[in-house]
């Protein structure tokens, strides 16, 4: 596994399951609590590229700014940096695949995966996240 750099600690934000279905959106749920992948080309997010702050959609910890952002064409935001200590990362063998998940280290939402196949000029990284997992707060 790649080090990324960034602390694996954990501070999760402690809700019931019915409490997360409260406050969110099914398909919210769906991604930051049981992992789902939304479709991809159809997340708000996906061709947004606005000044501003992305932050978890289930517990508002800024993750991500516009200035990482970049058009990858893989149908979901791509990201070449996170703010460090906003990411947990774990690996993730699932779908005969080996991946590294990453989640809101405050809330333990999926959010997605991180490739090395990012923009080599910059980190060489690409954060896949689902928008479903995101909230932007323009700037």
């Amino acid at each position: 596994m790649t080090n990324f750099g960034y602390s694996q600690e954990q501070n999760e934000e402690k809700k019931t399951d019915s409490e997360w279905k409260n406050d969110l959106d099914n398909l919210s749920y769906q991604v930051l609590r049981n992992s789902y992948t939304e479709r991809p080309f159809t997340g708000e997010y996906n061709l947004l590229f606005e000044n501003g702050a992305y932050n978890c959609k289930g517990c508002n910890q800024q993750l991500f700014t516009s200035t990482n952002k970049y058009k990858s064409n893989c149908g979901w935001p791509s990201f070449d940096e996170a703010i460090k200590g906003s990411i947990v990362y774990i690996k993730d063998f699932s779908n005969n695949m080996n991946r590294i998940e990453v989640k809101c280290s405050k809330c333990d939402g999926h959010l997605g995966h991180v490739f090395n196949d990012g923009p080599k000029d910059t980190t060489g990284k690409r954060y896949c996240i689902n928008s479903a997992a995101l909230s932007f707060n323009k700037k």
